[in-house]
Order: structure tokens, then C-alpha cells, then sequence
């Protein structure tokens, strides 16, 4: 399906899956605000959009540090100052931090990792949830991790990345059920590892997609699609993917 009409808010779009979900959401016509902690971060994304087509009045690019809430809550009110509505909110922004030992990595490490993916989220969705309300399609959708499912033990990620997604996951849990009388759906998403190719490469057209192979960007992009695109009376409230 097509989003033209849709207006889409993409956290940590700087990089990485968030550069991807702002591609391929602005490739299917989507009105696309998205953020990254750095202006130039965002703004080189914002280049790339516009230098495939798109539309300059429709793509938008701030700084947000998803640590600090002063800096969200300026975020949201930049999107404010365009438009009366959110559509789609993406979750993507969270820390990594490697490490099976826990004294591995500095307070300041374990602060800003948690800050980032577990304040960060609420913090984000809490500032656009008046956006969201106004919209007649509203849907919130985190990036959420393996590392977030009760039990899990098989990443080399730090034990604070752990306790943001699991943060994440009861966060989300506890939002799918407080905002569904309102309309708004809230989608999660569990993956493991990933590859991420570049949507603007060769690779993403022709990256292998079987059995064998590892999980790509291109599936959990078409999960979110999917998701997005089903009508209203459809709440799909998380994503799990098989180990491998």
C-alpha cells in the first residue's frame, strides 16, 4: 500500500535501521519527520530523501537527544509547528551497549543506555500523544529487541540493554491496552540480530531472503507495512521472530 496520506515520526533516523524505516517510508509517499541526535545527522538523511524524488515540503529533519527531555519535548513542538497531526510514531531510537559482564561498561554507560531506550521511549511517546490523538489512523510502533522477551539470554548485549528493552516491552504492553479505546494501536517488534543493507545499494533488492539466511531490514520493514496498512478494527500488538 501507498502512505501519501500519512504523516510519520521516525526517532534515531540518523543511521543504521532508523535511516532505513525513513527511506522506505518516504519511498511508499509518506509525509516523513525524522530525527537524529546530531541537526547534521538528520539533515544528511534528509538529502538522501530528496535527492530520490521526494518532495521537500514533506520531508523534515531535527535534533532530538532522546536522553534529555527538554530536547524531546522541543522535537515534538517542531513537529507541532507543521503539522496537527501524527499518523505513525516509530520507536527506534535505543542505545546498544556490548557486554556479557556487567561491570564492563561505566555508570555513565548504564545511564545513558537506559536513558535512551527505555526514558527515551516514554518520554517520545508522551510528547506525541496529543499528535497522535488527532489523527483518525494513529499507531505507535517500537523497536523493541529479542533482548525484551521474558527469559531471554542468548545476546552478548550489556545487561543495561537488556533492562531498556524489557522496560520497552512493559511499556508498550501496558500503552496497547490503555490506548486502545482511544484508537491508537501500539505495535512492538522483537527481532534478533539483523542484517541491515542499504536501501539505496544493489543489496536491497537482492539480498538473499530464505530459510538459511538471517533476518533482514527488508522483512521487518514489511512487518511495520503490513502492520500499518491493516484496517481498524486489526490490532496487531507484537512482532516475534524464530531463533537462529
Amino acid at each position: 500500500m501507498g502512505f501519501e496520506h500519512h504523516r510519520v515520526v521516525i526517532t534515531a533516523a540518523g543511521r543504521d535501521f532508523g535511516r532505513t524505516l525513513a527511506l522506505r517510508f518516504a519511498a511508499r509517499g509518506a509525509e516523513v519527520h525524522l530525527s537524529a541526535r546530531t541537526p547534521e545527522a538528520a539533515a544528511r538523511v534528509r538529502e538522501e530523501i530528496l535527492a530520490q524524488g521526494h518532495d521537500a515540503d514533506r520531508v523534515h529533519a531535527y535534533a532530538c537527544d532522546l536522553a534529555d527531555p527538554l530536547s524531546v519535548r522541543e522535537f515534538a513542538a517542531g513537529v507541532s509547528a507543521r503539522t496537527d497531526r501524527v499518523d505513525v510514531l516509530l520507536n527506534n531510537g535505543s542505545r546498544y551497549h556490548h557486554g556479557a559482564d556487567l561491570l564492563s561498561a561505566s555508570d555513565e554507560d548504564v545511564v545513558a543506555t537506559l536513558a535512551s531506550g527505555a526514558t527515551g521511549t516514554v518520554l517520545v511517546t508522551k510528547a506525541f500523544l496529543p499528535l497522535l490523538l488527532n489523527s483518525g489512523k494513529p499507531d505507535i510502533v517500537t523497536m523493541v529487541s529479542t533482548c525484551g522477551e521474558s527469559g531471554h539470554h542468548r545476546s552478548d548485549a550489556h545487561d543495561a540493554f537488556y533492562a531498556a528493552k524489557s522496560a520497552q516491552a512493559g511499556f508498550t504492553e501496558i500503552l496497547s491496552r490503555r490506548l486502545r479505546e482511544h484508537g491508537v494501536r501500539v505495535i512492538s517488534l522483537y527481532p534478533p540480530d539483523f542484517d541491515n543493507h542499504d536501501p539505496l545499494s544493489p543489496h536491497w533488492e537482492g539480498a538473499p531472503r530464505t530459510a538459511k539466511d538471517p533476518l533482514t531490514a527488508q522483512s521487518l520493514v514489511d512487518c511495520v507495512f503490513f502492520a500499518v496498512g491493516q484496517p481498524r478494527d486489526c490490532f496487531i500488538k507484537s512482532f516475534h521472530f524464530e531463533q537462529v
